[in-house]
């Protein structure tokens, strides 16, 4: 573990986990949004479809852009 202090793997692992636990429930919630709308609303299997991938793709730059952060925060505090 000491040679991981100079790399920045140890704080890179934490953020991959971290984004991990983060956008596994993310996509999750976006699934499960647009499963409930779709029903709320009669939609059909089409629309229900949709209104997921919809959903993830959204979740999915939230997870994208939270790494992102993550990282640059964690880099900024060695």
């Amino acid at each position: 573990m000491a040679g991981l202090g100079k790399t920045g793997g140890g704080s890179l692992f934490t953020v991959v986990s971290a984004t991990t636990l983060v956008a596994t429930q993310a996509i999750a919630t976006a699934i499960a949004a647009g499963w409930a709308l779709a029903g709320l609303m009669h939609l059909g299997d089409i629309g229900e479809y949709a209104l997921m991938a919809l959903f993830s793709l959204a979740a999915l730059y939230i997870s994208v852009k939270y790494f992102r952060r993550a990282h640059a925060v964690e880099m900024s505090l060695r």
